[in-house]
Protein backbone atom coordinates (compact mmCIF):
# COMPACT_ATOMS: atom_id res chain seq x y z
CA UNK A 1 0.00 0.00 0.00
CA UNK A 2 3.09 2.53 0.02
CA UNK A 3 2.42 3.19 -3.57
CA UNK A 4 -0.81 4.70 -2.71
CA UNK A 5 1.28 7.81 -1.75
CA UNK A 6 4.22 9.13 0.20
CA UNK A 7 7.81 9.12 -1.62
CA UNK A 8 6.89 6.51 -4.19
CA UNK A 9 4.17 8.15 -5.77
CA UNK A 10 5.96 10.77 -7.53
CA UNK A 11 7.98 8.64 -9.32
CA UNK A 12 5.13 6.58 -10.51
CA UNK A 13 3.67 9.59 -11.77
CA UNK A 14 7.24 10.58 -13.71
CA UNK A 15 6.99 7.04 -15.15
CA UNK A 16 3.40 7.22 -16.61
CA UNK A 17 4.20 10.67 -18.06
CA UNK A 18 7.40 9.45 -19.46
CA UNK A 19 5.52 6.76 -21.22
CA UNK A 20 3.78 6.90 -24.72
CA UNK A 21 -0.04 6.17 -23.96
CA UNK A 22 -0.69 2.40 -24.54
CA UNK A 23 -3.40 1.14 -26.20
CA UNK A 24 -4.84 -0.85 -22.93
CA UNK A 25 -2.55 -2.54 -20.05
CA UNK A 26 -2.55 -6.26 -18.80
CA UNK A 27 -1.35 -6.55 -15.03
CA UNK A 28 -0.34 -9.00 -12.93
CA UNK A 29 -0.69 -8.64 -9.58
CA UNK A 30 0.41 -10.37 -6.22
CA UNK A 31 -2.88 -10.37 -5.22
CA UNK A 32 -4.58 -12.22 -7.71
CA UNK A 33 -3.28 -15.62 -6.64
CA UNK A 34 -5.19 -19.38 -7.23
CA UNK A 35 -5.21 -22.56 -8.38
CA UNK A 36 -5.44 -21.80 -12.43
CA UNK A 37 -5.31 -19.32 -14.77
CA UNK A 38 -8.29 -16.64 -15.49
CA UNK A 39 -8.17 -13.32 -16.71
CA UNK A 40 -10.75 -10.22 -16.28
CA UNK A 41 -13.04 -9.34 -19.17
CA UNK A 42 -15.80 -7.59 -18.14
CA UNK A 43 -16.22 -4.52 -19.50
CA UNK A 44 -16.31 -2.38 -16.28
CA UNK A 45 -14.37 -3.82 -13.64
CA UNK A 46 -15.00 -3.27 -10.21
CA UNK A 47 -12.20 -1.43 -7.43
CA UNK A 48 -11.66 -4.00 -5.42
CA UNK A 49 -10.21 -3.08 -1.77
CA UNK A 50 -8.83 -6.15 -0.61
CA UNK A 51 -6.87 -4.93 2.38
CA UNK A 52 -7.64 -4.01 6.10
CA UNK A 53 -6.91 -1.46 8.89
CA UNK A 54 -6.08 1.29 7.14
CA UNK A 55 -7.27 4.82 7.28
CA UNK A 56 -11.25 5.08 6.14
CA UNK A 57 -10.14 7.69 2.88
CA UNK A 58 -8.81 5.00 0.99
CA UNK A 59 -11.73 2.38 0.97
CA UNK A 60 -13.25 5.60 -1.25
CA UNK A 61 -11.15 5.58 -3.92
CA UNK A 62 -11.81 3.84 -7.13
CA UNK A 63 -10.34 3.54 -10.17
CA UNK A 64 -12.48 2.95 -12.99
CA UNK A 65 -11.03 2.74 -15.63
CA UNK A 66 -12.42 -0.17 -18.34
CA UNK A 67 -12.62 -3.49 -19.30
CA UNK A 68 -10.97 -4.71 -22.50
CA UNK A 69 -13.10 -7.94 -23.47
CA UNK A 70 -11.60 -8.29 -26.71
CA UNK A 71 -8.10 -8.34 -25.36
CA UNK A 72 -9.33 -10.76 -22.72
CA UNK A 73 -10.41 -13.31 -25.59
CA UNK A 74 -6.93 -12.32 -27.52
CA UNK A 75 -4.98 -13.12 -24.36
CA UNK A 76 -6.99 -16.68 -24.28
CA UNK A 77 -6.09 -17.33 -27.89
CA UNK A 78 -2.42 -16.60 -27.08
CA UNK A 79 -1.82 -18.95 -24.32
CA UNK A 80 -3.85 -21.66 -25.47
CA UNK A 81 -3.98 -24.44 -25.01
CA UNK A 82 -3.46 -23.58 -21.67
CA UNK A 83 -6.80 -23.06 -19.93
CA UNK A 84 -7.31 -19.29 -19.46
CA UNK A 85 -11.04 -18.61 -17.84
CA UNK A 86 -12.56 -15.33 -18.66
CA UNK A 87 -13.69 -13.61 -15.27
CA UNK A 88 -16.52 -11.35 -15.09
CA UNK A 89 -16.12 -11.51 -11.00
CA UNK A 90 -12.64 -10.31 -9.96
CA UNK A 91 -11.77 -6.64 -11.24
CA UNK A 92 -9.08 -4.93 -9.90
CA UNK A 93 -6.98 -5.44 -6.91
CA UNK A 94 -5.36 -2.87 -4.96
CA UNK A 95 -1.69 -4.45 -6.63
CA UNK A 96 -3.40 -2.95 -9.45
CA UNK A 97 -5.20 0.43 -9.24
CA UNK A 98 -3.34 1.50 -6.29
CA UNK A 99 -0.25 1.49 -8.82
CA UNK A 100 -2.34 2.57 -12.26
CA UNK A 101 -3.63 5.46 -10.46
CA UNK A 102 -0.65 7.35 -10.15
CA UNK A 103 0.96 5.68 -13.67
CA UNK A 104 -2.46 6.89 -15.32
CA UNK A 105 -4.46 9.02 -12.99
CA UNK A 106 -7.43 9.64 -15.61
CA UNK A 107 -8.16 6.16 -15.35
CA UNK A 108 -9.34 5.99 -18.96
CA UNK A 109 -6.96 3.41 -20.47
CA UNK A 110 -8.62 0.15 -20.40
CA UNK A 111 -6.80 -2.79 -18.40
CA UNK A 112 -7.04 -6.63 -18.10
CA UNK A 113 -5.81 -8.51 -15.32
CA UNK A 114 -4.31 -11.77 -15.92
CA UNK A 115 -4.53 -14.04 -12.46
CA UNK A 116 -1.78 -16.01 -10.94
CA UNK A 117 -1.10 -19.56 -10.59
CA UNK A 118 -0.14 -21.08 -7.60
CA UNK A 119 0.17 -24.33 -8.67
CA UNK A 120 2.76 -23.56 -10.81
CA UNK A 121 6.61 -23.01 -10.50
CA UNK A 122 8.20 -20.20 -11.58
CA UNK A 123 9.47 -21.32 -14.97
CA UNK A 124 5.81 -21.32 -16.23
CA UNK A 125 5.14 -17.93 -15.12
CA UNK A 126 8.52 -16.77 -17.05
CA UNK A 127 7.00 -18.48 -20.09
CA UNK A 128 3.37 -16.94 -19.78
CA UNK A 129 5.28 -13.68 -19.60
CA UNK A 130 7.50 -14.76 -23.07
CA UNK A 131 3.86 -16.06 -24.91
CA UNK A 132 2.49 -12.69 -24.33
CA UNK A 133 5.04 -10.44 -25.37
CA UNK A 134 3.90 -9.57 -29.03
CA UNK A 135 1.49 -7.97 -27.03
CA UNK A 136 3.93 -5.17 -26.65
CA UNK A 137 3.78 -4.55 -30.40
CA UNK A 138 0.17 -3.73 -30.03
CA UNK A 139 0.27 -1.35 -27.59
CA UNK A 140 -0.24 -3.16 -24.78
CA UNK A 141 1.76 -2.54 -21.45
CA UNK A 142 2.88 -4.85 -19.62
CA UNK A 143 2.89 -4.14 -15.56
CA UNK A 144 3.60 -6.56 -13.00
CA UNK A 145 2.56 -5.63 -9.59
CA UNK A 146 4.39 -7.10 -6.80
CA UNK A 147 7.82 -7.10 -4.25
CA UNK A 148 11.25 -8.85 -4.96
CA UNK A 149 11.31 -8.91 -0.91
CA UNK A 150 8.16 -9.52 0.71
CA UNK A 151 8.23 -11.25 4.42
CA UNK A 152 5.37 -9.32 6.55
CA UNK A 153 5.81 -11.49 9.61
CA UNK A 154 9.29 -9.19 9.79
CA UNK A 155 7.86 -6.14 8.98
CA UNK A 156 8.44 -3.52 11.29
CA UNK A 157 5.64 -0.47 11.52
CA UNK A 158 8.22 2.20 10.81
CA UNK A 159 8.95 4.42 8.11
CA UNK A 160 12.45 5.34 9.41
CA UNK A 161 13.11 1.08 10.21
CA UNK A 162 16.60 -0.13 8.70
CA UNK A 163 16.37 -2.87 6.44
CA UNK A 164 17.40 -6.06 7.65
CA UNK A 165 20.83 -7.49 6.63
CA UNK A 166 18.72 -10.62 4.61
CA UNK A 167 16.51 -8.16 2.78
CA UNK A 168 19.20 -5.82 1.66
CA UNK A 169 21.28 -8.60 0.53
CA UNK A 170 18.79 -10.48 -1.68
CA UNK A 171 17.86 -7.03 -3.04
CA UNK A 172 20.78 -6.73 -4.18
CA UNK A 173 21.84 -9.54 -5.38
CA UNK A 174 18.30 -9.78 -7.38
CA UNK A 175 19.46 -6.29 -8.57
CA UNK A 176 22.61 -7.27 -10.09
CA UNK A 177 21.42 -10.58 -11.96
CA UNK A 178 18.80 -8.38 -13.15
CA UNK A 179 21.27 -5.79 -14.41
CA UNK A 180 23.43 -8.90 -15.59
CA UNK A 181 21.05 -10.61 -17.59
CA UNK A 182 21.04 -13.61 -15.17
CA UNK A 183 17.49 -14.03 -15.41
CA UNK A 184 17.74 -17.87 -14.88
CA UNK A 185 18.82 -17.23 -11.78
CA UNK A 186 15.76 -15.49 -10.60
CA UNK A 187 13.36 -17.77 -12.68
CA UNK A 188 14.96 -20.69 -10.12
CA UNK A 189 14.32 -18.46 -7.12
CA UNK A 190 14.02 -21.53 -4.79
CA UNK A 191 17.42 -22.78 -5.16
CA UNK A 192 19.33 -18.96 -4.54
CA UNK A 193 19.89 -19.78 -0.56
CA UNK A 194 18.98 -18.83 2.76
CA UNK A 195 18.33 -15.06 2.08
CA UNK A 196 15.90 -15.86 -0.60
CA UNK A 197 13.84 -17.67 1.39
CA UNK A 198 13.43 -15.40 3.98
CA UNK A 199 12.57 -13.07 1.50
CA UNK A 200 10.02 -15.06 -0.70
CA UNK A 201 8.18 -16.69 2.06
CA UNK A 202 5.31 -17.26 -0.32
CA UNK A 203 5.59 -16.62 -4.05
CA UNK A 204 2.84 -14.59 -5.05
CA UNK A 205 4.35 -10.93 -4.76
CA UNK A 206 7.47 -12.60 -6.04
CA UNK A 207 6.21 -14.28 -9.25
CA UNK A 208 4.81 -10.84 -11.19
CA UNK A 209 8.58 -10.35 -12.21
CA UNK A 210 9.01 -13.72 -13.90
CA UNK A 211 6.11 -12.34 -15.97
CA UNK A 212 7.61 -8.95 -17.21
CA UNK A 213 11.04 -10.95 -17.65
CA UNK A 214 9.61 -13.17 -19.58
CA UNK A 215 8.05 -10.14 -21.67
CA UNK A 216 11.31 -8.38 -22.28
CA UNK A 217 12.62 -8.53 -25.74
CA UNK A 218 16.17 -9.78 -26.76
CA UNK A 219 18.61 -7.31 -25.97
CA UNK A 220 16.96 -5.39 -23.52
CA UNK A 221 18.45 -4.45 -20.57
CA UNK A 222 16.53 -3.44 -17.31
CA UNK A 223 16.74 0.04 -15.50
CA UNK A 224 15.75 0.62 -11.64
CA UNK A 225 13.64 2.80 -9.80
CA UNK A 226 12.36 3.52 -6.28
CA UNK A 227 14.97 1.21 -5.00
CA UNK A 228 14.38 1.11 -1.69
CA UNK A 229 12.75 -1.46 1.13
CA UNK A 230 10.00 -0.44 3.43
CA UNK A 231 9.33 -1.20 6.70
CA UNK A 232 12.47 -3.36 7.10
CA UNK A 233 11.49 -6.17 4.94
CA UNK A 234 9.53 -5.13 1.87
CA UNK A 235 11.25 -3.83 -1.24
CA UNK A 236 10.01 -1.68 -3.18
CA UNK A 237 12.39 -1.80 -6.14
CA UNK A 238 10.78 -1.57 -9.55
CA UNK A 239 12.24 -2.80 -13.02
CA UNK A 240 11.48 -1.49 -16.59
CA UNK A 241 12.59 -3.03 -19.52
CA UNK A 242 11.87 -0.49 -22.48
CA UNK A 243 8.79 1.66 -21.69
CA UNK A 244 6.44 -0.65 -22.13
CA UNK A 245 6.91 -3.69 -19.40
CA UNK A 246 7.26 -2.97 -16.14
CA UNK A 247 7.46 -4.62 -12.62
CA UNK A 248 6.75 -2.28 -9.59
CA UNK A 249 6.35 -2.89 -5.85
CA UNK A 250 3.40 -2.38 -4.93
Amino acid sequence: MEALGGRYADVWRGIGAAMDRPRAILMVSAHWFMDGSQVTAMAQPRTIHDFYGFPEALYSLRYPAPGDPDLAAGIARILAPLSVAQDYAWGLDHGAWSVLLHLFPEADIPVVQLSIDRTKPGQFHFDVGRRLRGLRDEGVLIVGSGNIVHNLHAAVRSSQAPPADWAARFNASARTALAQGRWDELVNYEGLGPDARRSIPTPEHYLPLLYVLGAAFEGETASFFNDDIAFSSISMLGVALGLDVVAVGD
